[in-house]
């Protein structure tokens, strides 16, 4: 599906309910599974978090989570520990060349037993669960930190809990601190000191139902559309000031750019303010890469420059997003140069019409160029892959008064 978006206006006005967060739903999601007495409101209703809930509800031997990233990574860590239990852990093509190593060597470190059905690295894993009562293990601190919540979050049930040693510099650090947050919601007792990480053992936890905070990472692509229109007020629910996601950053990035964000109950007003004057925008996004293609969209469709670090995590996502990043707004006429882990776009006062967006099956291009309809008639191609993570992306913006029409 082919859609053409464009505008007749630059003047937003509108209520928005954004689905729950995909990060929290798929960590409670497992907290769920382990302690079925917990309860859960407000979840996503993503592909990931769908796919997620399938696959610990089922008892199928082949468990596939298509593009579901996520749920590779916690699924590996909570099928290690399912006593007696095998299964093949499997995905899309796209899924097989994303690594699952460094999982897997640190729960062979516990005792786990997981092979390799075909390449050595890779999924697709056999996974032959296994009684745990090693507590110790030593991962890189610099890797996804979902690596590290998946080990965090299984590690209620082992019999010693669990003892992360992180080696090296630390990144991801608000995903990190949001598995523990919500690990200490259900009374179960962590410490995260230096680079040591405990969650002790706990074999039962207090009936509680837990309310999922609605997605920032969401959020981010309203933040660019303000940014981007002539006035604009545009309320999200439900949303905390002092969340634990990560992206609650676009809070700071984005006053920069000229959005001013005002918390009132669960919601929030995000209100375009006059008198913006930025040249460039300089950001280490160590914490936040997944808003990295929002940020750099922004910047294009306000005619300034960027120059954004700590991306390398972008290269391994549903598609190596900095390459897609180069292609696709090179299209637009933008002056764009990446390497491992940055990208800079150089100033530039010109957007090319009608381009057709390429998406490479990540949901997160088509929504983070979808807001530049505010410059220029923009299509997006495949635009369905969307429901990833906001499958309500499209009529939300129809709320916005854009007209979102499907073409061939």
């Amino acid at each position: 599906m082919n859609l053409l978006l464009q505008t007749a206006h630059s003047n937003l006005q509108a209520d928005i309910a954004v689905t729950g967060s995909k990060s929290e739903t798929n960590r409670l999601l497992l907290l769920q599974a382990l302690f079925p007495n917990v309860s859960l409101a407000n979840t996503s209703n993503s592909d990931d978090s769908e796919v997620m809930q399938k696959a610990l509800k089922g008892n199928e031997e082949i468990v596939d989570i298509h593009h579901a990233g996520t749920a590779m990574r916690f699924l590996t860590a909570y099928f290690a520990v399912n006593n007696g239990r095998e299964v093949v852990l499997t995905g899309s093509q796209r899924m097989t060349e994303r690594p699952i190593k460094v999982l897997v060597e640190a729960l062979e470190q516990l005792g786990a037993k997981i092979t390799y059905e075909k390449e050595v690295g890779y999924p697709p894993i056999r996974i032959k669960g296994q009684k745990i009562t090693s507590s110790k293990v030593n991962i890189p601190a610099n890797v996804s930190s979902q690596y590290i919540s998946a080990l965090m979050l299984v590690a209620p049930k082992l019999e010693n809990g669990i003892e992360i040693n992180l080696v090296g510099e630390i990144t991801s650090v608000p995903y990190i601190k949001m598995t523990l947050a919500l690990l200490n919601d259900l009374d179960i007792k962590t410490s995260f000191e230096g680079n040591v990480i405990k969650v002790y053992p706990q074999q039962e936890v207090e009936t509680k139902e837990m309310v999922v905070e609605s997605d920032w990472s969401s959020a981010s692509y309203f933040f660019s559309l303000v940014a981007l229109a002539d006035t604009a007020s545009v309320t999200l629910n439900s949303y905390k000031e002092n969340s634990l996601q990560g992206d609650s950053a676009l809070v700071e990035i984005y006053k920069q750019m000229g959005v001013e964000t005002l918390f009132e109950g669960n919601k929030m007003t995000l209100v375009k303010l006059p008198g913006f004057k930025l040249e460039t925008l300089n950001l280490e996004l160590n914490n936040t890469p997944d808003i990295a293609q929002t940020i750099v969209v922004t910047c294009l469709g306000l005619g300034i420059g960027c120059h954004l670090t700590g991306l390398h995590t972008l290269k391994i996502k549903e598609t190596d997003r900095l390459e897609a990043l180069r292609i696709e707004l090179t299209k637009l006429g933008a002056n764009i140069s990446v390497t491992n882990d940055s990208l800079t776009l150089v100033a530039a006062t010109e957007i090319n019409y009608n381009v057709k967006i390429a998406t490479y099956n990540d949901h997160r291009m088509a929504m983070a160029f979808a807001p530049l309809a505010l410059k220029v008639p923009i299509i997006i191609e495949n635009a369905e892959v969307v429901s990833k993570s906001y499958p309500d992306f499209w009529e939300d913006m129809e709320k916005l008064d854009f007209s979102v029409s499907e073409i061939n």
